[in-house]
């Protein structure tokens, strides 16, 4: 069958308008061959956001913004979304308006909700989510920080107006001469920091003497330590206790008259005998001294004795100071 020249052309304008069309198509951004789905949401604000800007889920870009449109009924901003059906998003999904840098505009992402199967229909509008870019967030922090540093230099400047007031003349003058006593100071006491230290390299080896005394010392101490551990001093202590106990209960009889010594040192009539006792026997021994002839006779030549005559009265006693 042979091609008329009119049928080949007729294929060639064919072809052209489809190929004019892909193109324009490709150039828009939309793929022929890939099923798209037209979804909207609604935003009081979308500066920075233009035509074309892409849709990302969760940083892949699955559509684009293709009309921004006014809503006559509320006053928002309808962003009309062009996504593709590859990737299926539920109704409860969220379109979350963002600036991903500080140079670049405004970007939709969408939020998926994966607990919801309910897959978003053709024309629905989602609900919209406006996240702080990084500028905004700076900005938010940046000025109560400002605020801050403002108040803080302001009261700088007022407490240099107050050292400006207190520093006079005579105050700097003041001021200088304390640094200068104070350097003065720091200097007396490096001297004297040099002083000790050579006074320690002097008596270094005493020193090391007596460091090694006290360790023996210590040694020493913590045999006795451990000897004293060793040793029962519990049982020592109650044995003492019971020892003082009986001295008390001894003292205690004595005090109270009971036993031998007690009724000694408590009986006033056994005290009376005893010094009438010794007042005769100093009165026995007066007179043994004064008439020895009473008590022993001694004859040399044979001669009797002359029987003893008691005298009629006792001999008086004389007192030696």
């Amino acid at each position: 069958m042979k091609i008329t020249r009119e049928i080949k052309t007729a294929i060639l304008v064919i072809a052209s308008i489809l190929l004019f069309i892909w193109g324009y198509s490709f150039l828009k951004g939309k793929d022929l061959f890939t099923n798209y789905k037209t979804l909207y949401v609604e935003y009081g604000n979308v500066e920075d956001l233009a035509q074309s800007a892409p849709v990302t889920l969760n940083g892949l870009a699955i559509g684009k913004v293709t009309k921004i449109t006014i809503n006559e009924t509320t006053g928002r901003l309808l962003i009309e979304l062009q996504l593709k059906t590859d990737f299926p998003i539920s109704k409860t999904s969220k379109a979350a308006l963002y600036a991903p840098s500080l140079i670049g505009g405004k970007q939709i992402k969408i939020i998926p909700n994966l607990e919801d199967k309910d897959p978003a229909v053709d024309g629905q509008t989602l609900e919209s989510v406006v996240e702080l870019g990084l500028t905004e967030s700076l900005g938010g922090k940046i000025e109560p920080i400002e605020q801050k540093l403002n108040l803080m230099l302001a009261n700088i400047n007022t407490l240099v107006a107050g050292l400006n007031n207190v520093l006079d003349k005579k105050g700097q003058e003041d001021l200088k001469r304390s640094l200068s006593e104070l350097s003065q100071t720091m200097e007396q006491f490096h001297r004297a920091s040099g002083s000790l230290n050579s006074i320690l390299d002097t008596n270094k080896g005493q020193i090391n003497g007596v460091v090694t005394n006290f360790n023996k010392m210590s040694s020493n101490f913590n045999k006795i330590s451990d000897s004293l551990n060793k040793a029962d001093l519990g049982k020592t202590v109650r044995n003492l206790n019971q020892t003082l106990a009986k001295v008390d209960g001894i003292m205690s009889n004595l005090n109270s008259g009971k036993g031998t010594a007690g009724k000694l040192l408590n009986d006033d009539a056994l005290y009376n005998n005893l010094s009438k006792t010794s007042k005769e026997l100093e009165l026995l021994l007066q007179d043994v001294r004064l008439y020895p002839t009473r008590y022993v006779n001694v004859s040399l030549f044979g001669k009797k004795n002359k029987p003893y005559v008691a005298p009629e009265e006792e001999p008086k006693t004389t007192d030696k100071k």
